[in-house]
């Protein structure tokens, strides 16, 4: 049987976080907003009204270039797609075809392995989103909320080959987007969208297969899914010696299968030609870097910040999927140094909030409090139970963690003295006999009941290390 191998392209259309739209003075936010009611007459295509470039629009798109290590042109152009977008009331999309803004780059992909994939980028343009269509039976409505909305379209060279490199990419091209601020990132609303473009060919084939283009996904999983599926689809008929025809499909992600949606056109389909109402976008050297220079780090420079904590994976990337923490446990790590950090990590990578909650509980990441609750930890004031107890309060108020700890009776006692009275007490009731006896003979288990009974008697205040070693000592 042949063995095949994929190569995977993706297009990602990453909405930009201007407060207008591209090409009119329409809101550009359309969340949570009445069908058809952030729209202005340029976005209804209206006679006579002609598009003013959205300047915010440029600015976010040469941030982007620098988050993916992309050249930015000196001087780029628009031109008109003409291509029937029947939520599209120009009859044409402006876009770059010719000359973007953003040109080559490449970013680094951290896989779950500890490896990493080196994806390029093309280029990437920019251009305006079309609007939307809600099907329902025999008919179609329009919201035009969407039109006109700034997009770069980032496309990426062919340089992945499994479902788990497309995945991790879109990944850490939406953690990139986000932090440098070019966009909100939010999936659901579509404000960054995934084209992946997947052809199958023999292993060692000099030649790519032809390729099947999957619109529109909206979720890291879903890349990954449709990748997986559309592999063994284009095997399948590989193998029965069918052709693979090049075209557009959906993903139905509750089915988890592609479906046809249309012949993929060429180029030449589109009849681009440049736009003769919007000049050319200008930037000297020294306006680009002016507009890079401020750009907040990226999650790469965390990774590298961070390797000095031995961190799983698996912390470091619940950390950076909120920058608010990455952000927090750096400055942490700066002023109190990496022991503190790591403990600081892990109590922000065990899902502190959701991704809703997070904006709101952000405003009391005050780095001092985080740091006097590890030190306390540290100190055997607080046990690692009641420090995750008032970690969590810390988030939502503006208390210190002992004045919290303080008010819930959490605070551990360790004096020896006070202690060592306790344990006496529990060694010498009767109810602990058989538990003593069992510990002089070997059973090494037992030693949790006496701990138990000394927690319960010191209304859960003792250290219980503490406790366990004055155990020892008098047995």
């Amino acid at each position: 049987m042949t063995e095949y191998e994929m190569t995977i392209g993706i297009e990602c259309h990453v909405q930009l976080a201007t407060r207008t739209k591209l090409f009119s003075p329409a809101d550009n936010d359309a969340r949570h907003k009445s069908p058809n009611s952030v729209v202005d007459p340029v976005d209804f295509g209206l006679p006579g009204m002609l598009p003013v470039l959205n300047t915010r629009a440029i600015e976010l798109a040469v941030i982007a270039g620098k988050a993916m290590n992309a050249k930015i042109a000196n001087v780029s152009r628009f031109d008109r797609k003409h291509y029937f977008y029947p939520d599209l009331p120009n009859g044409y999309q402006i876009t770059q075809m010719y000359h973007p803004t953003i040109l080559e780059g490449a970013i680094d992909v951290p896989m779950e392995n500890g490896q990493s994939v080196t994806v390029r980028i093309h280029h990437a343009h920019i251009e305006m989103d079309a609007g939307k269509l809600s099907h329902y039976g025999e008919y179609s409505l329009v919201d035009l909320n969407r039109a006109g909305t700034p997009l770069i379209e980032i496309v990426s060279e062919p340089d992945m080959h499994s479902p788990q490199e497309a995945k991790a990419y879109a990944a850490e091209l939406h953690k990139r987007m986000t932090y440098a601020g070019v966009t909100f990132g939010d999936l659901y609303h579509g404000n960054m969208r995934f084209d992946v473009n997947i052809s199958v060919a023999p292993k060692g084939a000099t030649q790519l297969g032809k390729r099947a283009e999957i619109k529109n996904l909206n979720s890291f999983r879903s890349v990954e899914r449709a990748a997986e599926y559309e592999f063994k689809r284009q095997v399948a008929l590989l193998e029965k010696g069918e052709k693979i025809i090049q075209e557009t499909r959906g993903w139905d992600d509750a089915k988890g299968k592609t479906s046809s949606q249309r012949s993929k056109e060429d180029a030449q389909d589109y009849r681009y030609m440049p736009d003769p109402d919007i000049p050319p976008i200008v930037l000297t050297n020294e306006q680009i870097a002016e507009l890079q220079a401020d750009m907040p780090k990226l999650p790469p420079y965390y990774r590298e910040k961070w390797s000095s904590l031995a961190l799983d994976k698996s912390v470091t990337d619940s950390l950076l999927a909120h920058q608010s923490y990455a952000v927090l446990i750096a400055n942490i790590q700066d002023s109190a140094g990496d022991a503190i950090a790591k403990r600081v990590a892990h109590w922000f990578a065990s899902g502190v909030a959701t991704d809703e909650e997070t904006a709101e509980v952000a405003s009391n990441f005050v780095p001092e409090g985080y740091i006097e609750l590890a030190k306390m930890v540290d100190a055997d004031e607080l046990s690692s139970t009641a420090a995750k107890e008032v970690f969590n309060e810390l988030l939502t108020n503006n208390k210190t963690p002992r004045e919290i700890a303080e008010a819930k009776n959490l605070l551990q006692v360790s004096d020896e003295d006070a202690i060592a009275a306790i344990v006496d007490e529990v060694l010498d009731d009767p109810a602990s006999a058989k538990a003593v006896s069992d510990f002089r003979a070997g059973n090494e288990k037992v030693i949790g009941f006496l701990v138990g009974q000394i927690m319960k008697k010191s209304q859960g205040k003792a250290n219980p290390a503490l406790a366990q070693k004055l155990i020892r000592e008098r047995l």
